[in-house]
């Protein structure tokens, strides 16, 4: 992953506990981290005697805060943040809103760490509704595109500014220079699409972004566009899709070569271009998704995660930090917003 040069070190707090795997694969990915960046500071948030039992002697510049409890991944997110005050990701946010971490890591609940972002941290100015962004794999470098999984409901004006968001994200922390953005619609001619896409696309015509109009599905692995913007549902299914597909391309593979001694023979020959092909392939470098559009650094990694997938996703949150992208979408979004915010959904659901 490429992501943009910057100085000066970040605090990045991690929710230790979660996951599918918890803390065995989260602490020694962060701890990789924090040895490889003696520059940043690593904070872990959990339950001590189990983070040191499994990190042992800790680096220098890693600490621990301690929470007693953690929100499981098939517990109601609402539910949950409005029980478990001590959750970890409740602790992590709260270090993020009192100035004493710069940004947040979780493996855990997305719907929690998202509900817990908004309500912890608070929207940015000019932010109707935060967007889940996340880098997609194409065959000339990595693509953002977002939303996929904050709002299954988005207007056009929701999109207009994800694209914004996006755009931000893309030159600070992947150093992409006055990056293209597109919206993925049912065709590439901008009357396609419904009536959200239509006013989205009147809209990005006079952002002042530069504005690549419409790309379809087929064009995805193109990167005909930086950023790719549509709503959380369209995203989602997109994303997840893109994952299954790639795995499944590989498990057809590898039984094709492991099904005969001919096939054994020709892997050894192949071995080199598929090796190449699998890093491609590699999802876990992305790290993460960042929640763009709270007041502060928040990056939701898979909740499969294990130790290499967190470690880049510490890394992408440090850059993120580093490169301090929030108050860049909140000056960007200011200037531009013409309407109030709605309210503040995740706190109606408590």
């Amino acid at each position: 992953m490429a992501l943009r040069p910057g100085g000066g070190g970040v605090r990045v707090a991690v929710d230790a506990m979660g996951g599918d795997h918890g803390p065995a694969e989260v602490v020694p990915g962060a701890l990789d981290h924090a040895r490889a960046h003696s520059e940043d500071r690593v904070i872990l948030v959990g339950d001590e005697p189990t983070i040191r039992a499994i990190g042992g002697e800790l680096p220098a510049n890693v600490t621990i805060v301690r929470a007693s409890q953690v929100i499981g991944m098939d517990e109601h997110p609402a539910l949950a943040l409005r029980e478990k005050k001590d959750a970890t990701i409740v602790v992590a946010m709260d270090l993020v809103k009192r100035g004493e971490a710069d940004a947040v890591v979780t493996a855990g609940h997305t719907g929690a760490a998202m509900a817990a972002a908004v309500l912890r941290l608070g929207r940015l100015p000019g932010v109707d509704r935060p967007a889940l962004a996340v880098q997609m794999i194409t065959d000339s470098g990595p693509m953002v595109l977002l939303d996929i999984g904050a709002n299954p409901d988005s207007t056009a004006e929701n999109l207009a500014q994800y694209a914004r968001m996006g755009a931000i994200f893309a030159e600070r922390v992947l150093g992409v220079a006055s990056p293209r953005v597109a919206l993925l619609s049912i065709g590439e001619e901008k009357g396609k699409g419904d009536a959200r896409i239509q006013r989205a696309t009147e809209l990005l015509d006079a952002s002042g972004l530069r504005f690549a109009g419409n790309v379809e599905g087929k064009d995805l692995p193109h990167h005909l566009a930086d950023v790719v913007v549509c709503d959380a549902v369209l995203g989602n299914v997109v994303i997840k899709f893109y994952e299954g597909l790639s795995g499944f391309i590989f498990d057809l593979w590898r039984r094709e070569l492991d099904g005969s001694l001919r096939g054994r023979l020709a892997y050894l020959l192949l071995r080199p271009g598929v090796a190449r092909i699998r890093d491609v392939f590699d999802y876990e470098r992305a790290g993460g998704s960042p929640l763009l559009g709270v007041r502060g650094t928040v990056i939701i990694t898979h909740g499969r995660a294990k130790r290499r997938m967190v470690g880049f996703a510490c890394e992408v949150a440090a850059a993120t930090a580093r490169a301090g992208v929030p108050a860049l979408i909140a000056e960007a979004l200011t200037s531009t917003a013409t309407t109030a915010a709605p309210p503040n959904v995740a706190q109606e659901a408590l």
